[in-house]
């Protein structure tokens, strides 16, 4: 493709995509590793707000009130004043809980996808590739010849069209399929 003077083939392709899918994958281990900080500083005070760097009025806390750490007093956790309490305290730690299954899920499906997708680009870049060294390591007459052959033209169409002779057609496109093992 050809977009304003910049030519993008699709090896460069293949590279933007895989560097999407690295910092895609680098985004999920962190969100992830943020969770678990969260869970293991339980114990540990919630943090405090921001203030403005003029001291003056605090910035609303950028964390979501899920994913604060919950702070607990120094002689224990606090008993819930009532068994109702308790369960919605149980109820809503299990709806976060298969939430966040259900994303981790999804997540895992759709880096199954990517890797698919980068797969078949991998192999769709190794057979130009193929095709462009076969190109090169023939002589330039036979350039045309040995691109058709690699393209699976018979040789009778290659000879056609090239201008050969048909044994010689015949010849390149023997060459194409030994070297495509």
């Amino acid at each position: 493709m050809d977009f304003g003077g910049l030519t993008i083939g699709v090896r460069e392709g293949v590279i933007v995509l895989i560097t999407l899918v690295a910092a895609y994958i680098v985004v999920v281990l962190l969100r992830m590793l943020g969770l678990r900080r969260a869970r293991t500083s339980a114990g540990q005070p919630a943090v405090p707000p921001v203030v403005s760097p003029e001291g003056q009025s605090p910035v609303p806390d950028p964390l979501p009130r899920a994913a604060r750490p919950v702070e607990i007093p120094e002689d224990g956790p606090v008993a819930p004043a009532s068994l109702s309490d308790l369960r919605v305290s149980q109820r809503t730690e299990e709806l976060e809980r298969q939430r966040l299954e259900q994303e981790v899920f999804q997540l895992r499906d759709e880096v199954d996808t990517l890797r698919g997708e980068v797969a078949a680009l991998r192999q769709d870049m190794l057979q130009e590739l193929a095709h462009l060294q076969a190109a090169q390591a023939v002589s330039p007459i036979y350039g045309d010849a040995m691109q058709m052959a690699a393209a699976g033209y018979e040789p009778a169409v290659i000879a056609e069209r090239c201008g050969i002779a048909r044994a010689e057609a015949e010849l390149v496109v023997a060459l194409a399929k030994s070297q495509e093992r």
